[in-house]
């Protein structure tokens, strides 16, 4: 079955980063364009950043300049580089395709800012 596993979250300061990771098994990673999305607490999931296959990339307005979406088709692994975060950024991550199905949401790894 699909598994994507989110790892990499934690708490860090204001205008601190985080690299978030996502494990992908069960499909064939390379034929997929890939998402990152968050969800803030009491807010819908939203998109952040998605990368197709081909490595064309969108970011959300209000990540934009400060996150990083990358993958590796060697390690079926989908990375969310994240720099200058505020505490606008703190919510739970979550990987899935692009667009979601929504069978294949994981647990999701949580990023906690906060001084």
């Amino acid at each position: 079955q699909v598994q994507l596993v989110e790892s990499g979250g934690g708490l860090v300061q204001p205008g601190g980063s985080l690299r978030l990771s996502c494990a992908a098994s069960g499909i064939i990673f390379s034929t997929y364009a890939m998402g990152w999305y968050r969800q803030a607490p009491g807010q819908q999931r939203e998109l952040a950043a998605s990368i197709t296959r081909g490595g064309r990339i969108n970011y959300a307005d209000s990540v934009k300049g400060r996150f990083t979406i990358s993958r590796d088709n060697a390690k079926n692994t989908v990375y969310l580089q994240m720099n200058s975060l505020t505490p606008e950024d703190t919510a739970v991550y979550y990987c899935n395709i692009y667009p979601s199905m929504s069978l294949y949401w994981g647990q999701g790894t949580q990023v906690t800012v906060s001084s």
